[in-house]
């Protein structure tokens, strides 16, 4: 359930200052809906964690981490946030109806069991509760396959990886009960860029990274999906 643990190392979605401006973004449109109880689901570093907790938002951070036992210990990079740890790959430690959101930050497509996974989902989030999919990749992304020629990691590489469609992702959340509110495609730039040039490109990356991903047919070919979903009332 950690995000990206590929080769390249989780921490350069930390060091790129055009990733982190991706969750910026993110986080910032989470707190804007105002959720009351927020379910990070897949933590990993806790880097989207943090955020939400700076827009004052009360936030559980979780994450699977096989062969340890079930806890709450403080994270690592951002020990101000406690996050549950646990070695079940579905179950998740919470009472029915615990969370008025959830969200899924380029996890969904690590899980073993999507469908149990999203059964759990739905039975923490409270009837009409917002769950959010971040960067679930899009089958057809022309900078996972460049990745694939160029012996980089890409999703499909693990057997256990999904890759999704419109229409694949859309139908697994709707097999579960959730109604699809928003869908986009997203990133037609590589934003895990490192280095003194990226960091001050960064912003000019986002933007045109924004733009391009609007443009109608070419966005096909984008890196992610993204979609805001409730569950059922």
């Amino acid at each position: 359930m950690s995000r990206l643990r590929e080769r390249r190392g989780i921490e350069v979605n930390l060091r790129s200052e055009p990733q982190m401006l991706e969750y910026k973004t993110i986080a910032a449109r989470i707190a804007g809906d105002r959720p009351r109880r927020v379910l990070d689901w897949g933590c990993g570093w806790g880097q989207v964690a943090k955020l939400l907790h700076d827009h004052g938002l009360e936030v559980t951070a979780l994450d699977y981490r096989p062969g340890r036992e079930e806890g709450v210990e403080p994270l690592a990079r951002f020990p101000e946030i406690e996050a549950h740890f646990t070695p079940d790959p579905i179950k998740l430690p919470f009472e029915a109806g615990s969370f008025d959101a959830v969200l899924s930050l380029g996890v969904l497509e690590h899980v073993a069991e999507p469908d149990g996974s999203l059964d759990e989902i739905k039975r923490v989030l409270e009837p009409g509760g917002t769950f959010y999919v971040y960067k679930l990749p899009n089958r057809y992304s022309y900078l996972e396959r460049l990745a694939k020629v160029m012996g980089l990691y890409y999703h499909g590489a693990n057997p256990e990886d999904q890759v999704y469609t419109k229409r694949s992702a859309v139908a697994l959340l709707q097999a579960h009960g959730f109604e699809i509110l928003e869908f986009r495609r997203t990133n037609m730039l590589p934003l895990t860029l490192e280095g003194a040039a990226a960091t001050q490109a960064a912003a000019a990356i986002w933007t045109a990274n924004r733009a391009l991903a609007r443009v109608p047919a070419l966005n096909l070919l984008a890196t992610n999906i993204e979609l805001v979903a409730t569950s059922p009332a």
